[in-house]
């Protein structure tokens, strides 16, 4: 992806090597890109406010930004700088304002309104305080563990997080987090998946336009349906335990997680993305 000499976001907190404690709202998925180990603790069944303990904070501990840490760091400025063009300009077309959602960079833990998060809940996004939470050690867990290698691939789990947000100020959010009270786990986890699809879809829809203006180098898109594909539902369990459970899903097959980034990426609209009215063809 072309990054040189573009606009970086000034919505960037910087927290690493600072801890705390908090509590609140469930966080939305971090697009199951998390470390393997949480992931896999998701998928079988967890319940992720388990990871988001409101107890109190573990001391401070001493941060050394590394060459890669810095690059990191300017890279997903960068994309998040995009993401903020590409969505006012979407949102203005409807005729709404879009609200910058902030990007926090961490290391290990970090305090949200949605809870005390660890970084091995992998990235993820808070309704809470309309931010996103990135430990950007969790690149090499996507190059390593995932085998979904290239800086697109990183971009692309940015553009989810965003789209969890967007989802936030459309109001989707605030319509289906509450049905998890109404429903059993497995009724719910159904709303869930076509919840985490529409922010792949939304994902799909800023590669759309990023294209548009020339960012993207060959290859890029194919990181990007790499990287969704390594993360779906069934390829995790597979990998785990060698069979998946259909019912346990909370993010969506391989080939759903793709099928909704691509279409995304070829409509680049706000109203294609009813993942919850329709289906993958």
């Amino acid at each position: 992806m072309k990054t040189g000499g573009r606009r970086k976001s000034s919505n960037i907190e910087d927290r690493r090597g600072k801890s705390g404690g908090g509590g609140g709202a469930i966080a939305l998925g971090g697009g199951g890109l998390g470390i393997v180990g949480i992931i896999l603790f998701l998928i079988l069944g967890g319940n992720p406010t388990d990871l988001l303990d409101s107890s109190s904070a573990v001391p401070d501990q001493p941060y050394v930004e590394t060459e890669q840490d810095e690059e990191l760091a300017d890279f997903v400025s960068v994309v998040l700088a995009d993401t903020e063009d590409i969505w006012s300009e979407l949102f203005a077309q409807q005729g709404i304002q879009y609200e910058n959602p902030t990007l926090v960079l961490y290391s290990g833990q970090v305090d949200t309104a949605c809870g005390y998060g660890s970084a091995a809940a992998g990235p993820f996004y808070c309704p809470g305080d309309q931010k996103l939470y990135i430990d950007l050690a969790f690149y090499n867990e996507l190059q390593s563990s995932f085998k979904a290698p290239g800086d697109f691939a990183m971009a692309y789990v940015v553009a989810h997080e965003v789209g969890h947000h967007v989802q936030t100020l459309l109001g989707i959010s605030d319509q289906v987090m509450p049905l998890r009270q109404k429903m059993s786990e497995e009724e719910f986890n159904k709303y869930l998946v076509r919840f985490e699809l529409q922010a792949d879809y939304f994902a799909g829809v800023w590669a759309h336009h990023a294209k548009g203006r020339g960012y993207l180098e060959q290859g890029d898109l194919q990181e990007a349906i790499t990287a969704a594909g390594a993360v779906g539902d069934d390829t995790i369990q597979k990998r785990a335990r060698g069979y998946v459970v259909p019912e346990s899903f909370t993010h969506g097959t391989a080939k759903q997680r793709i099928y909704w980034f691509e279409h995304g990426f070829e409509l680049g609209t706000i109203d294609g993305g009813d993942t919850f009215n329709q289906t993958e063809k």
